[in-house]
């Protein structure tokens, strides 16, 4: 089966997207750096190793460009990754909830291929074609199996073009789907039993996975499938002030995207609620000084940007345009009290021994008991 030598061509998106891909949204970033980028280029690769950890880390070019930071946190991670894409290895990312996996994953396939969009979405009924191939089932009737009749998934689609693919939630894939990942990350092939032939990966194939340290018990990968990852282990955000300038970041961008009025800045509510969900996660005040309990909720970065932006969407629509405590109190308390009675006496005690006296915590206090009540 001969694919065709050119990829798909990613143009800018159209002003009404929601959410464009990563290649669209940083299309003239990753043009200045293939200019200025003079190292060696691993076969298929856009960028070279170097280009694409800038492009993920930020920094500048010598002609002046900035190219900003798409992922904070140690930088010795993501040349791991980096790295380990350059080899015959796969890249198996694994972390809690909301450490930005998803986001990393993205951003590396940007880079490497200029395209994104070769997303296996791993959830419990995803089945065997998405991994592997699928028919058109009118022509399969009419004609029989044949090329035109034959449906390529994602991962037959990075064999055949030499780019890199994205498989989500490996962990929630059937294990007996997941073992279909085998035969293409050992032998590079894929077999097509149907039509008597294969597709073999071209020089630029590679593939990333993300899972979820939380759902080992869902479906691990067997030891077979897991010798042929690397796995780099991202962690969450080690500092108070390092997660609060990811989250305002994110907030700024989402804001921007959803096309919310601007509102005044919210630093103290975004350091608040970074703190609340900090505090809850480790189960002690950031000072060290007291422990609290924790709720069964993850309470991730992740879900830190979610409560903010629906707090910057009240303030804007109906407030007066200033993120304010009771913006983010109902936000808060959907994120920490998922099971009414467990995790709503976590929240009442946190409230009671942490919030209420804290200093500059009173009115986040009064919204937050409110909301409660």
């Amino acid at each position: 089966m001969t694919p065709s030598d050119t990829g798909p061509t990613r143009t800018g998106p159209p002003a009404d997207v929601l959410r464009p891909h990563a290649e669209q949204r940083h299309a003239d970033e990753l043009a200045a750096l293939a200019r200025a980028d003079d190292r060696v280029r691993p076969p298929g690769w856009r960028l070279s190793p170097w280009a694409v950890v800038t492009y993920v880390l930020g920094g500048e070019l010598g002609d002046g460009t900035l190219v900003s930071p798409k992922y904070v946190g140690d930088r010795r991670i993501v040349e791991v990754a980096v790295a380990t894409l350059a080899t015959d290895r796969a890249l198996l990312l694994v972390g809690a909830p909301g450490t930005a996996k998803t986001w990393l994953s993205e951003h590396l396939a940007a880079a490497v291929s200029g395209d994104s969009t070769l997303l296996v979405q791993g959830t419990a009924g995803t089945s065997e074609d998405a991994v592997r191939y699928g028919w058109d089932y009118a022509r399969l009737l009419s004609e029989g199996p044949s090329r035109r009749a034959l449906v390529p998934g994602p991962v037959m689609t990075a064999m055949a073009e030499g780019r890199l693919a994205r498989v989500e939630e490996l962990t929630r894939i059937p294990s007996e789907v997941q073992d279909a990942l085998i035969t293409v990350l050992s032998e590079k092939t894929l077999p097509v039993p149907e039509l008597g032939e294969e597709v073999q990966a071209r020089r630029g194939f590679n593939l990333i996975a993300t899972a979820n340290d939380r759902d080992r018990g869902v479906n691990a990968p067997s030891g077979a499938l897991r010798r042929r990852f690397n796995t780099v282990h991202m962690p969450s955000p080690a500092t108070a002030e390092e997660e609060v300038g990811i989250v305002a970041r994110r907030v700024d961008e989402m804001g921007r995207s959803l096309g919310l009025p601007e509102v005044s800045s919210g630093m103290e509510e975004i350091r608040r609620v970074v703190t609340v969900f900090r505090e809850l996660r480790r189960g002690a005040t950031e000072d060290g000084r007291a422990e609290v309990a924790s709720p069964g909720a993850t309470l991730s970065t992740a879900e830190a940007i979610s409560v903010l932006t629906q707090g910057m969407a009240l303030a804007a629509h109906f407030g007066d345009g200033v993120l304010r405590p009771a913006d983010v109190a109902a936000g808060v308390h959907g994120a920490v009290v998922r099971d009414p009675v467990s995790d709503g006496v976590v929240w009442r005690e946190y409230l009671e021994t942490v919030a209420r006296d804290r200093d500059g915590w009173g009115e986040f206090y009064r919204a937050c008991r409110e909301v409660s009540d």
